[in-house]
């Protein structure tokens, strides 16, 4: 049987941060109901030389550093950041292609919002099952749509946390540990409009005047119908996703050691928690990182690996969720997979794995 595993990962995290006294600042909210309410501590913000792509370049580079992988030995580069990148209309994961020096790649760019890696270990693992000639996978990627917040505007209240940083995985067939197993995806059209730049696309195309308004930006056209009908459906998702994606891989929630979950207020994060019958101790909140999209899975797992949260032979499962909406689940049995426990302690190689290096 074809397996495919995780190599190594990377992350960028830019020094520059954001407290929570000074989103209370700006957003006219007071401090404890950022720190509590929403779970920010401080989040990173970009710096001057902080872009998008760059920081997923980054974010690659030390990858590879860790999976000790030539650029030479990857076959495909999808790029898994955002498309507020350093120019519009430009292919990113071509450009990273170059920097990186990965001559024999080729590339291309995915999206799903903060869906976006989960959807893409999808479409990587799917790939080299498909394609004998496929065997080493880069997905990496950058997230600062925080730029695109105006906290005075409280109909995005919930997207306070959006933060700025690069991640990157490297993914291979025949590799033995760190196995990917099944994921599940739920995509929801019915809020596909809710949350949107109102203008700077081809139904309103971007003037002087827009930006003078503050009107490219994140908004929220119907924020209360999108609550009404956001609150019937998004933690029905959220365990549908980790309950489908364990299934098909032949496990259950009881089999979870380790939840790698975005950032979401507190309550919600502890309710996921609590639904799964799992402890604090088996995920980490992102409260001094906030919000970095789709990268906050791979931050999840090497925070994970820093606090020896991860033990040979455990069931980790990485959720996430995207406006428009989506909702992501994937498998992934971590370490050798032939680790045995022994009265409840693993014979973990996790320090000495390239992935735990920080």
């Amino acid at each position: 049987m074809t397996i495919v595993g995780i190599v190594s990962t990377g992350t960028y995290i830019p020094s520059t941060k954001m407290s929570a006294a000074e989103i209370a600042e700006r957003s006219g909210l007071p401090a404890d109901v950022v720190k509590t309410k929403m779970g920010i501590t401080e989040k990173p913000i970009p710096g001057e030389h902080d872009h998008t792509v760059a920081m997923g370049v980054w974010a690659a580079r030390e990858a590879l550093r860790k999976g000790q992988v030539d650029p030479k030995e990857i076959d495909v580069i999808i790029y898994i950041g955002e498309e507020h990148k350093e120019y519009p209309l430009w292919t990113a994961a071509i450009k990273m292609q170059e920097e990186l020096g990965a001559y024999h790649a080729w590339a291309f760019d995915v999206a799903l919002r903060c869906g976006t890696t989960i959807m893409a270990m999808k479409v990587a693992k799917s790939l080299m099952l498909a394609d004998p000639d496929i065997r080493t996978v880069l997905l990496a990627g950058g997230y600062r749509n925080g730029d695109f917040i105006d906290y005075g505007n409280e109909r995005t209240r919930f997207m306070f946390n959006l933060a700025a940083g690069g991640a990157a995985m490297i993914l291979r067939r025949d590799h033995t540990e760190n196995i990917v197993l099944e994921a599940e995806l739920i995509t929801d059209g019915s809020f596909s409009e809710d949350v949107v730049v109102p203008v700077g696309g081809t139904k309103r195309p971007l003037t002087a005047s827009d930006l003078e308004e503050g009107l490219y930006r994140l908004d929220v056209l119907d924020p209360i119908g999108m609550k009404a009908r956001l609150e019937q459906k998004s933690m029905e998702n959220f365990l549908k996703v980790i309950r489908s994606s364990l299934q098909k891989s032949g496990f259950t929630e009881k089999d979870i050691e380790y939840l790698a979950i975005l950032h979401m207020k507190k309550s919600a994060h502890e309710y996921v928690l609590r639904e799964l019958g799992l402890n604090e101790e088996q995920s980490v909140y992102l409260h001094e990182y906030g919000h970095i999209g789709q990268m906050d899975q791979i931050l999840s797992l090497e925070l994970a690996l820093a606090e020896n949260k991860l033990n040979d032979g455990d069931i980790a499962v990485l959720v996430s969720a995207g406006i428009g909406y989506a909702w992501g689940a994937i498998t992934v049995k971590w370490g050798n997979s032939e680790g045995e426990k022994e009265n409840g302690v693993s014979k973990s190689r996790t320090e000495e794995s390239d992935l735990g290096e920080r």
